[in-house]
């Protein structure tokens, strides 16, 4: 999983690589459509049309898809939960707090949050894999808040999923030399709960070729990790050549971490679990 600085970033911006961005007019006739949308959405829920509703939300489904390469674009092409381009399958706008019926741990089923249908901060970008399974899992801790169109609180909710738009949330995601997802060390009961769920909810360790990839980067890591404490312990005035291969060794170890890097989250753990201060210095 990776962090997306959303709340900082609009189609309009030029400094995304790989968007041409849209001009303020097209955003605003966006966030017009989208604002007009849900203002027929409340109608529909005033006088108790739930099927008319989520209907109105099924046929405007273009209009949230019209920002899939924008948030694509955000992750260098990577899913934001997964961090992989292909091997997650398709991708989907996912809706963080789903749209028409929301899942409790135990399965039962309260209405959703379709009044965020149309709200791009409530957007993610998910590969199918994870987004078919999560559906509208959405489970509240038990006291929460639960926000709704007439006291919207969504601030206030103590929710499960962890969230890629969210630093902290990303931050208590580690990962293992086996290619699995876990929670960081030190991590409190309620927030290894998260991960467990998230991870469960997601198939973000079921996925096998999803955890063999990661395998695979973790041990490409671990052997760039090799051959840089060999290479150093060589360096010295009268050897350039274990000099040059150390510069070879730690830009490897830097496009790895990079976070436009598939799976970069992996081959930071790697580095970081080896508690080296000079390896660590070279994570992106």
């Amino acid at each position: 999983m990776i962090w997306i600085d959303l709340e900082h970033k609009l189609p309009t911006d030029g400094d995304i690589p790989g968007w041409a961005p849209w001009t303020q007019e097209k955003w605003d006739a966006w966030q017009a459509k989208s604002a007009n949308l849900v203002t027929e959405l409340a109608a529909l829920d005033a006088v108790g049309d739930r099927d008319a509703r989520n209907a109105l939300i099924d046929a405007n489904s273009a209009h949230w898809g019209a920002l899939k390469e924008w948030l694509l674009a955000l992750s260098s092409g990577k899913c934001w939960f997964s961090e992989v381009r292909e091997l997650y399958s398709h991708y989907d706008v996912e809706h963080f707090r789903p749209k028409k019926e929301a899942k409790a741990l135990d399965a039962n089923v309260r209405d959703g949050y379709w009044w965020l249908a149309f709200n791009y901060m409530n957007f993610r970008a998910c590969g199918n894999v994870g987004n078919r399974k999560k559906g509208g899992w959405f489970p509240l801790v038990n006291g929460s808040l639960c926000s709704s169109f007439n006291n919207q609180c969504e601030e206030s909710e103590t929710f499960y999923l962890i969230d890629p738009i969210d630093a902290e949330d990303v931050s208590l995601i580690a990962f293992d030399e086996e290619g699995k997802v876990i929670h960081i060390p030190g991590a409190s009961e309620w927030d290894q709960e998260r991960v467990k769920e998230t991870v469960n909810r997601l198939k973000l360790n079921e996925h096998e070729p999803l955890a063999e990839a990661r395998r695979k980067v973790w041990q490409k890591v671990d052997q760039l990790i090799w051959d840089f404490n060999r290479t150093k312990a060589r360096c010295g005035p009268l050897n350039p050549a274990a000099k040059a291969k150390l510069r070879e060794v730690c830009i490897d170890i830097r496009e790895m971490t990079h976070c436009t890097a598939e799976l970069s989250a992996v081959a930071r753990w790697c580095v970081y679990f080896r508690n080296d201060p000079m390896l660590s210095k070279l994570v992106a």
